[in-house]
């Protein structure tokens, strides 16, 4: 990996993943799994849950990009706009800088069909 290097990823997630990810974590909130009250809250529908969206930047990690051999030292996510689920988006990634041993920081993001930013941050990770 050098400075500059990109990769992009797309991905969806159905209603299914979102009901699963809501019993493995516990997190229950109408909002991702109730139809009926997700529609009175301001999003008018589900939405998924947050950190179901962002781990699509460890998965990308440890099996795509840079792939095996990849340790997620952190990340930061800023969630701008709801995500639903059976939509397309696509997950954004660009190294911002290399440090020492084999440290690089990683600008990350998600966009939607129309390249509206969805989930901003960055992300370091150890490639060896």
């Amino acid at each position: 990996m050098k400075l500059n290097d990109s990769f992009e990823y797309q991905f969806s997630f159905s209603q299914n993943e979102v009901d699963e990810f809501a019993r493995v974590t516990g997190d229950n909130n109408p909002i991702h799994i109730d139809e009926a009250e997700a529609a009175k809250s301001i999003f008018k529908r589900r939405i998924m849950h947050g950190f179901l969206s962002g781990s699509v930047f460890s998965k990308v990690f440890g099996t795509l990009w840079p792939g095996k051999g990849t340790i997620f030292l952190g990340q930061n996510m800023r969630f701008v706009k709801p995500m639903y689920v059976d939509e397309t988006y696509k997950a954004l990634f660009k190294v911002v800088e290399v440090k020492s041993n084999s440290v690089y920081v990683i600008d990350t993001s998600i966009v939607n069909a129309t390249n509206e930013v969805m989930i901003s941050g960055g992300a370091v990770i150890k490639y060896v």
